[in-house]
């Protein structure tokens, strides 16, 4: 192919997806705190972050952030199996798998790499994985990149899986995939009966926990302390650093064989620089503060509570549930994306979910409260809809 030819399928794709409103552009911010953020020189209500512990600009988390750089330097300078491997990679890991109460952990730049190491080292020709229709994308990308078959069952249906994997010929594994919480909607997998399922057919269960590290159990251990379950009912616990523990990057916790295997063959972890020594000192310190200090966790879900039921009070759809995120369903995409602008006149940052990242007429706002936001907060967002609605 020719590079005009090249330029001139570049033009047909931005195109045809600006036709179909669905163009995105990128918007400057400078995150100020849990709450805040500064927005064309204004300062404005963030509603629309994954910090959910407000543990991003913490002092603690700050100084460890510091202090690893100035000890050790800004990047790792190569990778874990060279010379980005230190003592602090080693520490964080030692008590992530703790905190999960797993026997071990390993650390990847990215949760989504991390999903797509999981997938395409588990999973094998012959095996089936078994994934819920509203999976993060990561997971999706991840099943379609391995050499296993994939079936997807229908959102949260235990029914329907179980049928799925009575019917379904397998002559390797049967690998039951799903988020812990679901990103757009902030529900919360069944997971009681998914491990049901698992042992009924013998098969291996993976957890995206992105959305519930932090956030869920009685020391945000995640979705299975949640519901009182041992760790050891989920095969493979996949977490991350970048949203309430307010770093970045993701690991997988599990059995000890299952991350040496991750170790010696998971591609994404072999051929990545490692994640520099101020990210993983933060990280260590706010894993620390989100085990420790559950008032803020309480915090978030009383703000989140408060919030749902101010935006019901004014008549919006917002979804029931317990999490931080709280989706207010418009349905066309053009509508969401004014009564986006509309909040952000008023001082709320809170942007459009438009397809592809949620199916074709779900276009939503997605809320996210963090611990840092206060009831005049909740009270200022939810007044800002009830003027749009009011035009």
């Amino acid at each position: 192919m020719s590079a005009s030819a090249w330029t001139e399928r570049a033009v047909t794709v931005l195109e045809t997806i600006e036709q179909a409103g669905r163009t995105r552009a990128l918007r400057a911010l400078r995150v100020l705190d849990g709450r805040t953020a500064l927005r064309d020189d204004r300062v404005v209500l963030l509603c629309a972050s994954n910090n959910y512990l407000g543990l991003a600009h913490h002092p603690r988390v700050r100084a460890a952030a510091q202090g690893a750089l100035e000890t050790h330097g800004l990047g790792s300078t190569g990778s874990r199996m060279t010379t980005g491997h230190s003592a602090l990679h080693e520490q964080l890991e030692i008590a992530l798998a703790k905190h999960r109460g797993t026997d071990a952990a390993l650390l990847f730049n990215t949760g989504y790499m991390a999903n797509l190491a999981v997938m395409t080292t588990f999973a094998r020709e012959g095996d089936v994985l078994f994934s819920d229709e509203l999976n993060h994308a990561s997971l999706i990308d991840g099943c379609r990149m391995s050499r296993a078959r994939v079936v997807v069952y229908r959102h949260g249906d235990v029914s329907d899986l179980e049928e799925k994997l009575r019917v379904t010929p397998v002559s390797g594994l049967r690998i039951i995939v799903t988020d812990g919480v679901f990103s757009m909607d902030g529900d919360l997998a069944p997971l009681a009966d998914l491990v049901r399922l698992k042992r009924a057919w013998n098969a291996l269960l993976i957890v995206d926990d992105a959305h519930a590290t932090g956030v869920l159990g009685p020391r945000g251990e995640g979705t299975a302390a949640h519901f009182g379950m041992a760790a050891h009912e989920i095969d493979l616990h996949v977490g991350t650093l970048s949203k309430a523990l307010g770093s970045e990057g993701g690991y997988v916790a599990g059995a000890q064989t299952l991350i040496a295997w991750l170790r010696q063959a998971a591609r994404p972890f072999m051929f990545s620089t490692a994640l520099s020594p101020a990210v993983i000192a933060g990280a260590h310190a706010a894993l620390h503060i989100a085990a420790d200090e559950s008032e803020r966790r309480e915090r978030m879900h009383s703000r989140a509570r408060e919030l749902r039921m101010a935006l019901q009070a004014r008549g919006f759809a917002a979804s029931q549930g317990i999490t931080p995120i709280i989706p207010v369903r418009i349905g066309d995409a053009g509508a969401a994306l004014a009564l986006s602008a509309h909040l952000d006149q008023m001082g709320v940052f809170a942007p459009a979910i438009r397809p592809p990242s949620v199916p074709e007429g779900t276009s939503r706002i997605r809320l996210t409260v963090t611990a840092d936001h206060t009831r005049e907060d909740v009270e200022t967002v939810a007044n800002a809809f009830a003027s749009f609605a009011s035009r």
